[in-house]
């Protein structure tokens, strides 16, 4: 007799109706309807669903597996944030830590779980994103994140390729995975490279989670918005877009070039992300002893359109620097050119 794993998946009916795989999650959906009701705006991919992401970054990388600096993504950036938000690469963070401390107080999670879960909830706000995991049971922290573990680039991206690459792989990641995280710049903006033009986006369609930011970063570059330049920034191909100097080598630098092209397919994109995203949701975690909630997490919506040219640029204009297969045939879209507003 044939018996199907999928009927001998156990399911539980919350209280609410919703069901899930594991009773625990239950308690979830309440923190959900609240924070996206009352945190995101109605469920919006916007300033604060670009923060929560930011918030989860800077917590979980407090993390080395070399040296004892941090409990990684266990909220301490939320719970010790007299200490951490004090640090130069986490300025800008003190607003997003306040910014969720009510919903905090309101539930019963660990702040490193509530961290996590709002990032993956305000990341299926965006169109295109794929559904990121959560896992529930983090334990409190016991100590800040010492100062360092984040570098400076974040906020005046100077660093160079190789020191990059050196401190994600001191947390456990690889090239192609410091590739794939930053497609969260394509829903994200600056605030602090330019403090007089805040909410610079990184791309042509910030509310968008598409392969936009990075088709446009290998773009040549025209101009600096604002009344750059400054610190940390290179020339953007579009009138109203910041474009950092760390992800214009990393995009051109031999040992991550090609897996930057390879993140203009975007189903490319949401795999690779999801996959790293997982990871670092769980640095300095015993992740077997989480639960899985990941079913409570809502279902994103699809992305609609296809990876474009900007209008006004060519394929004259990239600046492809991956040997291995050729670069995608990419049309621009018509019209004048484009220009971004800030988010």
């Amino acid at each position: 007799m044939i018996v199907h794993a999928a009927a001998l998946t156990r399911r539980v009916t919350c209280p609410d109706g919703n069901i899930v795989a594991n009773g625990a999650c239950c308690d979830l959906f309440p923190v959900l309807e609240d924070i996206q009701a009352n945190l995101f705006d109605g469920g919006e991919c916007g300033e604060q669903a670009h923060s929560a992401l930011r918030l989860a970054f800077h917590d979980a990388i407090g993390f080395s597996l070399t040296e004892d600096v941090g409990g990684g993504a266990d909220g301490s950036i939320v719970v010790f944030d007299d200490t951490e938000t004090a640090y130069h690469a986490n300025v800008g963070i003190d607003d997003i830590v306040n910014g969720q401390k009510p919903f905090i107080a309101r539930y019963s999670l660990s702040a490193g779980d509530f961290v996590q879960f709002a990032a993956a909830v305000g990341v299926s706000n965006c169109p295109g994103a794929p559904r990121l995991e959560f896992r529930l049971g983090r334990p409190p922290p016991v100590a800040p994140a010492a100062d360092d573990t984040i570098s400076d680039s974040n906020i005046y991206p100077i660093d160079d390729v190789t020191t990059i690459l050196a401190r994600f792989e001191d947390v456990g990641f690889g090239p192609d995975e410091v590739v794939a995280l930053l497609a969260s710049h394509s829903i994200a903006a600056a605030d602090q490279v330019d403090p007089e033009s805040p909410g610079v986006p990184f791309d042509s369609t910030p509310g968008i989670f598409d392969t936009q930011f990075y088709i446009e970063t290998l773009l040549v570059g025209t101009s600096y918005p604002g009344n750059g330049p400054h610190l940390g920034e290179e020339m953007s191909p579009i009138a109203g877009e910041m474009r950092l100097q760390s992800d214009y080598h990393i995009a051109r630098d031999p040992r991550t070039a090609c897996s930057w092209q390879d993140k203009l397919n975007q189903e490319n994109m949401k795999s690779s992300f999801k996959t790293a995203m997982a990871k670092l949701a769980v640095l300095g975690q015993k992740s077997n002893d989480l639960i899985d909630c990941s079913d409570v997490i809502p279902m994103p919506k699809p992305l609609v359109g296809t990876a474009h040219l900007p209008a006004g640029s060519s394929p004259k204009d990239i600046e492809s620097s991956c040997q291995s297969y050729p670069f995608p045939t990419l049309t621009a879209d018509p019209g004048p050119a484009t220009s971004v507003p800030p988010v």
